[in-house]
């Protein structure tokens, strides 16, 4: 029997080791990296045009979900879906209303409102934006999707 008890005493004492070895996440901190990524992702769409963004944001495995078409999925394929439109006769941005990361710091989510401008009109939707921090802690999109119909101002 005192056996028994030594040997749960020493498997209590590694097990509280090996999980008290995991690095703390700081969850806020991590959410504010996320909407900055997001941000800064819609700065570069007005800056460089939509195209550009869509390929320097995206992860190597990223999917996008466009209405009436099959996933596009990984970023050389987003590259040349992109790399057909012409993106000179409008703004797209975006401004997140929401952010989440998962208790692990590594994966997150944002979604919001964004814009399309063009000469005379401004047409608005929703999306959501999927983001994983990468090994460099770049945090990249993973999928990104989203729905018009907000209306037109």
């Amino acid at each position: 029997m005192k056996k028994n008890t030594v040997m749960f005493k020493y498997f209590l004492v590694i097990s509280i080791a090996l999980f008290s070895c995991q690095p703390m996440v700081n969850i806020e901190q991590s959410k504010q990296e996320i909407l900055d990524a997001d941000q800064e992702f819609s700065n570069y769409s007005v800056t460089n045009g939509m195209n550009e963004a869509f390929y320097a944001f995206a992860d190597d495995s990223a999917v996008i979900l466009r209405k009436n078409s099959y996933p596009i999925v990984g970023k050389e394929q987003i590259q040349k879906l992109f790399s057909k439109r012409n993106d000179s006769l409008f703004t797209l941005s975006w401004q997140p209303s929401f952010v989440d990361v998962a208790n692990s710091g590594d994966l997150g989510y944002t979604y919001g409102i964004y814009k399309l401008k063009t000469a005379d009109t401004i047409m608005q939707g929703t999306y959501v934006s999927i983001w994983k921090k990468g090994a460099d802690s770049k945090w990249k999109y993973v999928f990104d999707s989203g729905n018009q119909g907000l209306g037109k101002n």
